[in-house]
């Protein structure tokens, strides 16, 4: 019997992970298929207190999985397959182990959002990315497109820069949602053009992409716009559907309900970062939910070992 079972290594689980191992629960966190979470997608985090020059975020996983293995905590890399999250003894199955714990913490995080056009899917990996860290530099002195208007988009297209030579932002509205220091360095960068109210509706090419069909949600009107690779950043779906039937959700936005002590509706599970958070979605609150996650965690199981069971909620 496992004390805490962690599902999840981003920001948000690995910050529970160092919590509870400091607090000697020795938890197992059990990775999943993306070491890191969303995290190490972004090359340039500046925003993260503590590092005034900006840390990489594949560099900042490797950070904090040390720190968390530092303290005991015992990391697993496998993918979750089942879970039992119902009774007082949680089940978690990966592809070759079962275990049982007292307490599940969930920081499965989101997954990119597709645009669901033709060509994309053929051209995954062709010339379609949802990764700029990962694939900036096969766009050396390229012309790319980056779809979306928010930060992730604004900051991978501010990434691409170092590569391409030049980086067309389209957007479906007639401004950028993204923070104001990134509207206006993308704005204001020499390789950087806009395209304002205008959608992909195909992608295509042979080999790999060789050209987008657009379309004007204004006019309506459409054009093929010649291109060498596009890198779709619109959105995320928390990674829930593991946990259908035993966790509400939120109704509009299918993120995990918690209250504001990330408790879910199962007794001893609790909830954190993305998968539970649709409104902030940064590094920093997503390891501040781990924090409370463990701690609340650490609380229920001195309860548990004490026979004083918490109260309903």
């Amino acid at each position: 019997m496992e004390n805490v079972i962690i599902i999840g290594s981003g920001p948000a689980g690995l910050t529970a992970a160092i919590y509870a191992a400091r607090a000697n629960l020795k938890p197992i966190l059990i990775a999943g298929m993306e070491r890191g979470g969303q995290v190490t997608l972004t090359n340039d985090l500046e925003n993260y207190p503590g590092f005034p020059d900006g840390l990489g975020g594949f560099e900042m996983y490797q950070l904090f999985e040390k720190q968390a293995q530092k303290f005991g905590t015992e990391v697993v890399y496998d993918v979750v397959t089942e879970v039992d999250l119902t009774g007082e003894v949680k089940t978690v199955k990966t592809s070759d182990k079962e275990y049982q714990s007292k307490v599940v913490i969930i920081a499965t995080g989101s997954t990119p959002k597709k645009l669901d056009v033709p060509g994309e899917k053929e051209f995954t990996g062709k010339g379609v990315s949802y990764c700029a860290t990962c694939d900036g530099f096969f766009f050396t002195d390229k012309h790319v497109a980056v779809i979306g208007g928010g930060n992730s988009a604004i900051d991978e297209g501010l990434f691409l820069t170092r590569f391409a030579k030049k980086v067309s932002i389209i957007h479906r509205r007639d401004q950028l949602r993204a923070d104001a220091i990134l509207r206006d360095r993308a704005l204001n960068h020499e390789k950087i053009e806009l395209i304002w109210d205008t959608v992909v509706e195909e992608i295509k090419g042979k080999e790999s992409v060789s050209e987008l069909v657009l379309k004007n949600v204004k006019t309506n009107e459409t054009s093929t716009f010649p291109i060498d690779g596009i890198f779709i950043f619109i959105g995320h779906y928390p990674n829930v559907d593991l946990f259908d039937g035993q966790i509400d959700l939120e109704s509009d936005t299918n993120t995990i309900k918690t209250n504001h002590r990330t408790h879910t509706n199962q007794t001893g599970v609790f909830a954190c970062g993305d998968v539970q958070d649709s409104i902030y979605r940064q590094a920093i609150t997503a390891a501040g939910s781990g924090c409370q996650a463990a701690m609340e965690a650490e609380k229920y199981v001195a309860e548990l070992e004490g026979k004083v069971y918490p109260a309903k909620k």
